[in-house]
C-alpha cells in the first residue's frame, strides 16, 4: 500500500533550522496584494521596514522552505503519485506574535493518516519554535485521491453549517495578473502557477493562484476590516480549499462577526459592474475557500 499509516505515524520527526529577514516579510505582503494604494499608512504597516508588521499567514512560507503539502510526501511511509495530490486545508495557531526577522527551529511530522473511503488524508504538522519558545504551528491536511478504502480512522468531520444571514461585511479583492509570478518568490516554485503547458498538463486552462496566497489575501481582509488593522489579534486561522482561483479574477470576502471569531466565506470570478450584479457575477462566484474561521481577541 502506497501509504503505510503506522509507518508514517511512529516516523521520526524531522527538524531544521528556518531564517526570515524584514524582506522575506515585505515580499510576503507584496505576493498576497499588500502596497496598494502604495501610499496607504495602513498598507505601510505591511510595506514599509520602519512599521512592519507581520501578518500570520506568512507563517506558511516563513524561511522558504516546502510547504508542508510537499515535505508531507517525503515522509517515511508514504509513497504517492504527485498527480493525485490536493491541498485540501490548512490550519494555523499562534502562540505570539511572529517577529519581523528571525531564526528558529522548524519540527515536522505526519500527526494524522484518516481513511475517507476513496482517498486518504494526511495531517502535515510543523511546529517552530526560537530560543524564546514556541511560535506557531501549522497544519497541512493533504487529501491523496484513491489511497483510501483500508479500513482505518475516517477522522473528525470538518465540513461545517454555513453561516446564518447577510454578512456582516463583504469585502472584493482584485488579483493581478501577475499575483502569482510575484507570489511564488516566497518559496513555491511550482511551475502549475506559471507555465501555461504544465497547468493544461494538470487539467487547468492556464495557471492558478496558489491556494496560500488566496489563504494570506483572506487573512488580511479579516485583519484590515475587522480588527482594526492589528495582526497580534489573530489567534488561529483555518480554512478548507474549495476551489481554485485565477490571476485576474477578483476575490469576493464575506464575514460573519460573532464573540471571539471571525467566520468567512471566499468566492471568485471575473468581477463585473455593481448594477450588473442581479444578473452575473464574473465565474458563477465559485467557491474557492469554505469552513474559514479566524479566531482572535
Amino acid at each position: 500500500m502506497p501509504i503505510d499509516a503506522a509507518k508514517a505515524l511512529a516516523a521520526e520527526p524531522r527538524s531544521g533550522e528556518i531564517r526570515w529577514e524584514r524582506r522575506d516579510v515585505q515580499l510576503y505582503h507584496l505576493g498576497i496584494g499588500a502596497g496598494r494604494p502604495a501610499t496607504d499608512p495602513d498598507e505601510l504597516r505591511y510595506t514599509l521596514e520602519s512599521r512592519l508588521q507581520v501578518l500570520p499567514s506568512f507563517a506558511t512560507v516563513a524561511g522558504a522552505g516546502s510547504p508542508g503539502v510537499i515535505s508531507g510526501l517525503s515522509m517515511p511511509g508514504v509513497d504517492v503519485d504527485l498527480a493525485k495530490v490536493l491541498h485540501g486545508g490548512q490550519s494555523l495557531t499562534l502562540h505570539r506574535p511572529i517577529p519581523v526577522e528571525g531564526t528558529a527551529t522548524a519540527t515536522g511530522r505526519i500527526a494524522a493518516v484518516y481513511d475517507k473511503g476513496k482517498a486518504a488524508v494526511l495531517v502535515m504538522r510543523t511546529e517552530v519554535a526560537d530560543a524564546d519558545g514556541p511560535l506557531w504551528t501549522n497544519d497541512a491536511q493533504i487529501f491523496v485521491r484513491g489511497e483510501g478504502g483500508w479500513g482505518g480512522d475516517r477522522g473528525p468531520a470538518t465540513r461545517l453549517e454555513p453561516p446564518s444571514g447577510e454578512p456582516d461585511r463583504t469585502v472584493e479583492r482584485p488579483i493581478r495578473e501577475d499575483q502569482a509570478l510575484l507570489y511564488r518568490l516566497s518559496g513555491d516554485y511550482n511551475p502549475l502557477h506559471a507555465d501555461p503547458e504544465f497547468a493544461k498538463l494538470a487539467g487547468f486552462d492556464r495557471p492558478i493562484l496558489h491556494g496560500l496566497c488566496t489563504y494570506g489575501m483572506t487573512l488580511k481582509a479579516v485583519v484590515d476590516t475587522l480588527l482594526g488593522g492589528d495582526v497580534s489579534r489573530v489567534r488561529s486561522y483555518t480554512t478548507r480549499f474549495a476551489g481554485v482561483v485565477y490571476p485576474g479574477e477578483t476575490l469576493r470576502i464575506r464575514m460573519w462577526r460573532s464573540d471571539g471569531e471571525v467566520r468567512v466565506a471566499v468566492s471568485a470570478g471575473m468581477g463585473v459592474p455593481p448594477r450588473e450584479r442581479s444578473r452575473a457575477w464574473g465565474r458563477d462566484d465559485a467557491p474557492v475557500l469554505a469552513d474559514t474561521i479566524v479566531e482572535h481577541s
